[in-house]
């Protein structure tokens, strides 16, 4: 049995972890409550542009069918789904820089062992990501530890540019994004999507039949479908990586949140247990001492 110093040492310790928890758990509310206005103002802008994609005959939108955002009723939604069997890839990962943020790493991880394959090439966003990849023998070609950590469009632009020109000379086939996709503050789901796609990428959108504009579905496409389709898909898959990156950054800053709840809730718990076992031996030991007085003064 412990003794009551060792419990009073233990309650001290218990004490500090829930200030340190508690502490945590506002911080990463208060990010939580900027990246989630960050991504729900980016998300409307994001699947208007891939609808607009879908209307002009360009591909639209790759996520996995159960995870495809709302889009609108006249809007073509997508149905392709990754090819985990195909030629060399590339894997754009996305984790975080640090733990205590329950299993979200874990998850994210996961998935991509699950898509990965012999000759893919993974790019680590996140140390923790960089960190397990370069174990298993995929070490990212680049360092993205800050991009994971804020979120930029410039450099996520810029590696979409040139993995972009990577499919367009044949050296990859495909570019996979897999991420912790943010659904509510509880639930953080990993989801694999399809960035670009050389059998996508290399197809010639159809000519106008009408010199100048063509009306379709009551959508007037002015010059061109095909010059259209040349600034519209550049900048759609510059606009979905980055919006995966803030899309991760809530989802973890929602783990995070939960983790360090749960954290105060044990902690607090084991308090109040351990402060309950000191007041139980200290009462103990109170009641000894009085027994011992009164046998010696019976005893004189």
């Amino acid at each position: 049995m412990p003794t009551l110093k060792e419990i009073k040492g233990r309650i001290a310790s218990v004490r500090n972890t829930l200030k340190i928890t508690s502490a945590m758990k506002l911080v990463s509310s208060a990010k939580l409550r900027k990246a989630q206005t960050a991504i729900e103002n980016m998300r409307p802008y994001e699947e208007q542009l891939q609808a607009i994609l879908a209307s002009t005959g360009g591909a639209s939108c790759t996520k996995t069918p159960d995870l495809v955002h709302d889009l609108p009723e006249n809007a073509a939604s997508c149905t392709k789904t990754p090819d985990l069997v195909h030629e060399p890839r590339a894997i754009i990962a996305i984790a975080s820089n640090s733990s205590l943020c329950g299993s979200f790493n874990v998850n994210a991880i996961a998935k991509v062992r699950s898509v990965r394959g012999e000759g893919d090439t993974v790019y680590s966003i996140g140390r923790k990501m960089a960190d397990a990849m370069r174990r298993d023998g995929f070490p990212s070609p680049e360092d993205f530890t800050a991009l994971s950590e804020h979120p930029s469009f410039a450099p996520a632009a810029a590696l979409a540019e040139k993995l972009a020109a990577e499919v367009e000379q044949g050296r990859i086939s495909q570019v996979l994004l897999v991420y912790n996709h943010f659904v509510s503050t509880a639930r953080q789901t990993p989801v694999v999507e399809v960035l670009l796609d050389a059998d996508l990428s290399t197809q010639a959108p159809q000519e106008d039949k009408m010199s100048g504009s063509e009306e379709s579905s009551d959508v007037i496409i002015e010059p061109s479908r095909k010059e259209l389709l040349k600034v519209l898909i550049p900048k759609t898959v510059k606009l979905k990586l980055y919006a995966a990156l803030l899309d991760s950054a809530a989802a973890e800053h929602a783990a995070r949140t939960v983790a360090m709840q749960t954290a105060t809730d044990n902690a607090e718990n084991l308090l109040a247990e351990l402060t309950l076992q000191y007041n139980k031996g200290r009462q103990q030991k109170i009641t000894s001492e009085i027994l011992d007085l009164a046998g010696g003064q019976a005893n004189q």
